[in-house]
């Protein structure tokens, strides 16, 4: 699994208006939506709400991981977002998230692949340098480069 397959420069949004965890989740899955990732928006993002009321995908250092898998999902992907503003996610260390991805996988994928995802892109934001050169990132490009590394 490669990271780089999942995320595409049409996947990125780095100047995200929406202040609520609600609201960036739908503004990201529909990234994915028009990129043509998902058979149904309100599925995929219902989903995604649901896993949210297990517990928090917000984990620390500005970041948040929101996941599902879902009968939604054609193919996996991954999104990210930068909001503008520090937005509350109820995160395990209390901070507002500056960083969002958001994973996309199919309901009938074998193993657990959104685990793979998330180990990968976890071993990553735990560094400081790697969560500013993403909080930096002047473009899209930036942004993909930074993950060439994962």
């Amino acid at each position: 699994m490669d990271i780089r397959d999942l995320i595409t420069k049409q996947l990125i949004t780095l100047r995200l208006l929406s202040r609520e965890k609600k609201a960036i989740i739908e503004e990201l899955s529909t990234l994915l939506m028009e990129n043509g990732y998902l058979t149904d928006l309100e599925t995929f993002v219902q989903d995604v709400l649901k896993r949210e009321e297990l517990g928090t995908t917000g984990i620390g250092f500005g970041v948040a991981i929101p996941h599902a898998k879902s009968a939604a999902v054609k193919r996996s992907a991954l999104a990210f977002a930068r909001p503008v503003c520090g937005v509350e996610w109820d995160s395990l260390d209390g901070r507002p998230v500056h960083l969002v991805f958001l994973i996309a996988v199919p309901a009938e994928s074998a193993g657990n692949e959104h685990l793979k995802i998330l180990s990968a892109l976890s071993r990553k934001l735990i560094h400081e340098d790697f969560r500013r050169v993403l909080q930096e990132a002047k473009d899209e490009s930036d942004v993909l480069a930074a993950l060439t590394g994962i």
